[in-house]
């Protein structure tokens, strides 16, 4: 199940749980996972995770959400901004700092799952990378995104890849995989074994069961900061 970052900077309450809702809807639906963070200043948006979508309202106190779009554009000029707002005047302005698209409150469900399906394609091409695993069967390009995990058996690397019954398998460290992965989405669980947290189903005390049925044990040395950064990553729900 694909799942991404979805960030809503929104101060009014209610319209922050209707846009929750309406991802949670969406997501049910078109069969992939959302990890929502809610801010509800831009005053938060430097020191926040990075993120696959944002979702911006304009009239926020102190900076705006056009100025904090000014900004964030400055910084980062591919992550998706959808403007959530009741100021219809500022759609022209919009499109000034590449905004994806533009909503007017209150948002209907309808109106909002026509929009997010065109979120949605510009997220899975943002997500799609690529990397070429040769085998002694042959040169496999996977999607790194499609990587369950990377463990380390002798000399070899052997690559849990989703849709695959067999894992790859070829000659590599772990520190050498570590190199070639989003530093971003795989957490080092021990010494001989990588996880990609986006397939992680269960969390355990002293273990993660990944969404293809593999449990995978944390060293004692890894726990803590696998934890941490797994606590991160879900959004602080560990």
């Amino acid at each position: 199940m694909a799942t991404y970052k979805v960030l809503i900077v929104e101060d009014d309450d209610e319209a922050a749980s209707t846009l929750s809702a309406h991802l949670a809807r969406f997501a049910a639906e078109r069969g992939v996972r959302f990890l929502v963070t809610r801010l509800s200043t831009a005053f938060e948006l430097p020191s926040a995770e990075a993120a696959d979508l944002i979702f911006m309202d304009i009239g926020l106190p102190g900076i705006n959400g056009m100025e904090a779009a000014e900004l964030l554009r400055q910084e980062n000029a591919t992550t998706p901004l959808i403007f959530v707002t009741n100021l219809a005047q500022y759609a022209v302005k919009g499109y000034q700092v590449d905004a994806l698209d533009f909503m007017v409150k209150p948002v209907g469900y309808g109106d909002f799952a026509m929009r997010m399906g065109r979120a949605l394609k510009t997220m899975e091409k943002n997500a799609t990378h690529t990397m070429a695993i040769a085998t002694t069967s042959g040169t496999h390009v996977v999607n790194v995104g499609d990587i369950v995990f990377v463990e380390l058996e002798k000399h070899d690397l052997l690559y849990h890849v989703a849709g695959l019954d067999q894992p790859l398998r070829r000659r590599g460290s772990i520190s050498g995989a570590r190199g070639e992965l989003p530093q971003d989405l795989f957490i080092t669980v021990s010494q001989g074994c990588l996880a990609n947290m986006a397939h992680v189903s269960t969390v355990l005390s002293g273990s993660l069961q990944m969404d293809d049925g593999s449990t995978l044990y944390f060293s004692r040395s890894r726990k803590k900061p696998c934890l941490e950064t797994l606590a991160r990553y879900f959004g602080g729900t560990i």
